[in-house]
């Protein structure tokens, strides 16, 4: 099995490190991520100029080939499948930060594997709060035996992972949820504009777990199955009934 890992933390993110330790156990596994952080950039790429991408040895102590790209996550993949060979699986993370609800739409980690996705191949986004690291290395075992033994990469090609700062309960299928950020503008010069610090909802613990939201603040794993059709085929259907 090959397997492709990026990211949008950058190729030194401690997150994309120790996936790649554990994804070795995987199968065959290169690394192609960013040369710069590129957190929030969602599934952009670079059109009209050229890109720089480069060998790197950050990652040969543990016998990892890998490249930097001077873009985003989702050229990255792009560049991979088309310049570096075929892949059975693309691992996205481990993102210094949860990818819930309505931010996957933003996360560059999520987008990765939207354009995986594009090319039919697997992928899978893993992301944990800063400084839980240590913890959600430990439990990728975990989240993948369960991945194996329900055999959901035949269900689905993509997947959503969020692993909580504590240890998990146990692992929950769940939706996405919605926003959990309050952000807002606010003026920093003339005719500047700044984004506030991030304020997190305050979630308790949810007696049904339904979304990843209720997940992760309940002390689960969150998986989630996503999809990269945007059509409304429900809404496709009438319209083509009238």
């Amino acid at each position: 099995m090959r397997i492709l890992l990026t990211n949008d933390d950058g190729i030194k993110s401690e997150g994309l490190r120790l996936l790649a330790k554990w994804s070795r156990t995987v199968g065959e596994t290169l690394v192609v991520a960013p040369k710069t952080e590129q957190s929030a950039c969602g599934q952009g790429i670079v059109l009209h100029r050229p890109i720089e991408v480069m060998p790197c040895d950050d990652y040969a102590d543990i016998g990892v080939q890998a490249y930097t790209v001077e873009s985003t996550p989702a050229d990255c993949v792009r560049f991979a499948v088309d310049r570096l060979g075929d892949f059975d699986l693309v691992f996205s993370g481990i993102n210094k930060g949860l990818n819930i609800g309505l931010d996957v739409a933003y996360s560059g980690t999520c987008s990765a594997c939207f354009e995986a996705a594009h090319w039919g191949i697997a992928s899978v986004a893993f992301s944990t709060p800063p400084g839980a690291f240590d913890l959600a290395a430990r439990t990728l075992d975990t989240v993948w035996q369960y991945f194996e033994e329900h055999r959901l990469l035949d269900k689905c090609i993509l997947y959503n992972v969020n692993i909580p700062e504590t240890e998990p309960k146990g692992i929950k299928p769940v939706s996405l949820g919605g926003p959990y950020f309050l952000d807002h503008f606010v003026p920093c010069g003339k005719d500047l504009y700044t984004l506030s610090p991030y304020v997190p909802y305050r979630l308790e613990e949810h007696p049904t777990i339904v979304t990843d939201l209720d997940a992760i603040f309940s002390g689960y794993c969150s998986v989630t199955p996503l999809t990269i059709h945007r059509t409304n085929y429900d809404v496709l259907k009438k319209l083509r009934e009238l």
